[in-house]
Parts: C-alpha cells; sequence; structure tokens
C-alpha cells in the first residue's frame, strides 16, 4: 500500500509547517508527516521553509526595516512574534476555503498560530505516536556553516524520539551520509531534482530510498526504478490523475499537499 507523506503538513487545509498542519494531516490518516528545519540567529531549529518568511508570516508587518532578510537573521524569540496561520485564509493557497472543505471553527483558530519549534514537531509527533520526515535543509547566511546534522541529531535524543517515529531526507547527500556513518539506525531518503542543475540520478548505492522531484521523471522512469526494488516517493504529487498514475505502476509513497485524496491510514 502506497506510503501518505503530508508535505508540510496539510498544508492544503491548515497553515504549513505549523503543529495544527500535522494534527490536520494525522487526523486525514497520513502515514507520517514531511517538514523542513531551519537554524535562527541564535542557533534555535524550528520549522520554516521559505528563507524570508514573507508568504507564511506578517514578518513584513512586525519587522518592515528587516525584509527581505532571512530567518538567519531572526532570533528564535523574534520569530515566535509571528503570525503564521492568517495568511492561509488571506491566500487560500490551494482554494481549498473557498470549496469550503476547511472548517469555519478552525480556519479561526489559525489566527495568531506560531512558528513551531523543531522540539515541538517531534514532541507532537511522540505524542501522535505517528512519524516524521524531517528535511534537512541548506541553510541561509550566516548559518551556511552551521552543523545541522549534529544539531538535529543532539535534539532528537534529547527528546527522545528515535527511528520508528524520525527519519531523514534532504538534497545534501553528504548530510544524510553523516548521519549513516554515525546513527545507522535512522532511515535516510535523498531527495533528487531539487534545484533545476540537480541530476535526477538514482544510481548511488548509498540509498535504498529517493524522493525525486516529480515535475522531472516520468512514470515510466518511475517504473523502471521500482522494478529494481528502488523505493521511491516523488514530490509533490496533487493532482487525482496523477496520484492514480502513480498508484497504479506500484509507487512506495507519495509526498502530497492533499492526503485527503490518496486514502486513510
Amino acid at each position: 500500500m502506497v506510503v501518505v507523506i503530508a508535505h508540510r503538513g496539510a498544508r492544503s487545509l491548515a497553515p504549513e509547517n505549523t503543529l495544527a498542519a500535522a494534527r490536520r494531516a494525522h487526523a486525514l490518516g497520513a502515514d507520517l508527516w514531511e517538514t523542513d528545519v531551519a537554524v535562527s540567529a541564535d542557533g534555535q531549529l524550528f520549522l520554516m521553509h521559505d528563507d524570508a518568511m514573507t508568504r507564511t508570516t506578517d514578518v513584513a508587518a512586525k519587522f518592515p526595516d528587516r525584509v527581505p532578510a532571512p530567518f538567519s537573521t531572526y532570533t528564535l524569540a523574534e520569530i515566535r512574534t509571528l503570525d503564521a496561520g492568517s495568511f492561509f485564509e488571506r491566500d487560500d493557497p490551494f482554494g481549498q476555503v473557498a470549496a469550503g472543505a476547511v472548517d469555519p471553527v478552525e480556519l479561526a483558530a489559525f489566527v495568531g498560530e506560531q512558528v513551531p519549534t523543531l522540539r515541538e514537531a517531534l514532541e507532537l509527533t511522540l505524542a501522535l505516536d505517528w512519524r516524521m520526515n524531517l528535511e534537512l535543509k541548506w541553510q541561509p547566511k550566516p548559518n551556511d556553516t552551521v552543523d545541522v546534522v549534529s544539531a538535529v541529531l543532539a535534539l532528537a535524543d534529547e527528546v527522545g524520539i528515535g527511528p520508528e517515529h524520525l527519519l531523514f531526507s534532504s538534497a545534501q547527500h553528504g548530510w544524510l551520509k553523516t548521519i549513516a556513518q554515525r546513527r545507522p539506525e535512522f532511515e535516510l531518503q535523498a531527495l533528487l531534482g531539487l534545484f533545476p542543475q540537480d541530476p535526477i540520478d538514482f544510481s548511488d548505492p548509498a540509498f535504498h530510498t529517493f524522493n525525486p522531484r516529480i515535475t522531472r521523471v516520468s512514470a515510466a522512469e518511475l517504473a523502471q526504478q521500482l522494478a529494481r526494488g528502488v523505493r521511491i516517493n516523488p514530490y509533490t504529487v496533487n493532482g487525482p490523475e496523477a496520484i492514480a498514475e502513480l498508484v497504479a505502476i506500484g509507487i512506495t509513497g507519495l509526498i502530497t499537499d492533499f492526503p485527503q485524496r490518496v486514502g486513510r491510514r
């Protein structure tokens, strides 16, 4: 059965990379959620995808003189003052508010949603007895030299979360290989095609699971790799027809903004 991976939580129904999006994905029956680790100016780990934070928070209103400076120039205390939920109703990024798919009470509760710390996200995953796919991302300056791997592993140990609840993915394949050497118990998934110049190469024997950008591969190419026994979780697959096509060829998993379209756990 296909593994349903909620991309940044159920972000078609809740503000992305928030605890609300994670809870919504879990309630929908997703097998796990995928999220992005970021490092603040004071070295704290939290969840954020975009460097500038302007798309998903009110940073431009709170700190008008500092945008579009990346999140790496803000302290965690500053980041925690941001509203990471109000944009969802305002922008309706996936048209699900207009479609009536989001309960009005739930929608109102998104206002003032905080940017979560990674600790909070890990603790929620444990409390739900669920799984997280944590993407280890290259950090913007001045944090481009931060040892993200060591920081994340140290926090995971502090929280007490292990491989039954946590796995790692990254386009930085060297980071994943470092984890394999230091903590071989953790599952690793190699991201492919994150940037246009990145090759789509399934041949690295260090990895058994690859997460390719769906716009860079065909269903036929994926079927060939699946036949070799490679595990593949393409991103980001949202359309019902695309989901059905990939399920039909026996895809291992789907990283999707619409876990509600794939089926329940």
